[in-house]
């Protein structure tokens, strides 16, 4: 890469990272771009040489943090010996629900403004060039699984409603129940999902 592209991706970053923080403690529709060029120290000319609008940017934001999460969850499931095709679904829902319970700053800004397209783009798009994406690394877990679905992305995109339209007010509000007694209940629908996604043999 060279110098010029190099300061091209510092800037974007400046971007990104003046728009999260922003994002994040004003709101989105508290902040503006002239808010955003100022905070990463630019001229606000120059934000629109990286995003058409505030919407990319946010969408953009989602598309990393989302990606950043499935990486680091597909990573912690190679530490284990997790064989089954449902069992490493659990497993990384369970690490995703865990790492938004921590961090309730992102878990409000992702489920404020979380839409399938935007969550897709992050599952398609790597975050480098020499990376997989989330899609890929599923594909190829569906493809080690000795069961066959009749839709794996329908079955995806369900699983991915199920949890996103759950866990965010129960982990805010903790009602109607803890996310600990949630968890049991929402992954037991998981595993229904799955089961009615089979082709029958």
């Amino acid at each position: 890469m060279g110098k010029i592209d190099e300061k091209k991706k510092q800037k974007q970053k400046r971007l990104l990272d003046s728009a999260f923080k922003l994002f994040t403690t004003k709101g989105f529709q508290n902040t503006s771009i002239s808010d955003i060029a100022r905070k990463a120290s630019m001229a606000k000319g120059t934000f629109y040489l990286y995003f058409k609008d505030k919407y990319v940017i946010r969408d953009h934001l989602i598309s990393i943090q989302a990606d950043n999460l499935f990486k680091d969850a597909e990573q912690a499931l190679l530490q284990t010996d997790i064989t089954d095709f449902t069992d490493q679904i659990i497993f990384i829902l369970n690490y995703i629900v865990d790492e938004f319970s921590k961090n309730k700053v992102l878990l409000t800004f992702i489920s404020k403004n979380l839409s399938w397209g935007v969550f897709k783009d992050a599952l398609t798009h790597p975050s480098t060039e020499d990376e997989l994406n989330f899609q890929t690394i599923y594909q190829q877990m569906i493809a080690q699984t000795p069961d066959e679905f009749e839709n794996p992305e329908v079955m995806l995109f369900m699983i991915i409603e199920l949890v996103g339209g759950c866990c965010p007010n129960v982990m805010l509000s903790n009602e109607p129940v803890s996310i600990e007694e949630f968890k049991p209940l929402l992954y037991q629908a998981v595993r229904s999902i799955i089961e009615g996604q089979k082709k029958k043999k």
